[in-house]
């Protein structure tokens, strides 16, 4: 039912910046837990940034936190990528969980219930 479509991917020097920006067509994200995630060639998928139903709570991957932010609104799931490095290069995922508990930060992908198609980040030196 949730149709997930990221975009703001590209390619940028390590240390730049780029934002990501996540919606599903047609309806709100108020009733969705959303998240972030990636992939890299050869890697399995990784957890990298959660926010909760309303918005009020986040947490990080220990290789993104204080360099990543996810924040929501009704619209959209969106992750401001600061001080961007060579390993963040990734396939980036966004999803999202219906039925979630207020307040609850889910991290583990089979949490997610929809995900978007993925957009590509490539950080070059």
């Amino acid at each position: 039912q949730v149709h997930l479509v990221e975009s703001g991917g590209g390619l940028v020097q390590a240390g730049e910046s780029l934002r990501l920006s996540c919606s599903a067509s047609g309806r709100t994200l108020s009733d969705y837990a959303m998240g972030w995630f990636r992939q890299a060639p050869g890697k399995e998928r990784e957890f990298v940034a959660t926010i909760t139903r309303v918005g009020g709570g986040t947490k990080y991957a220990a290789s993104v936190r204080g360099r990543f932010t996810i924040s929501k609104d009704s619209a959209k799931n969106t992750l401001q990528m600061n001080s961007l490095k060579l390993e963040d290069t990734a396939v980036y995922y966004c999803a999202a969980r219906s039925t979630s508990l207020r307040g609850t930060l889910y991290t583990k992908d089979t949490d997610f219930n929809y995900w978007g198609q993925g957009t590509q980040v490539t950080v070059s030196s």
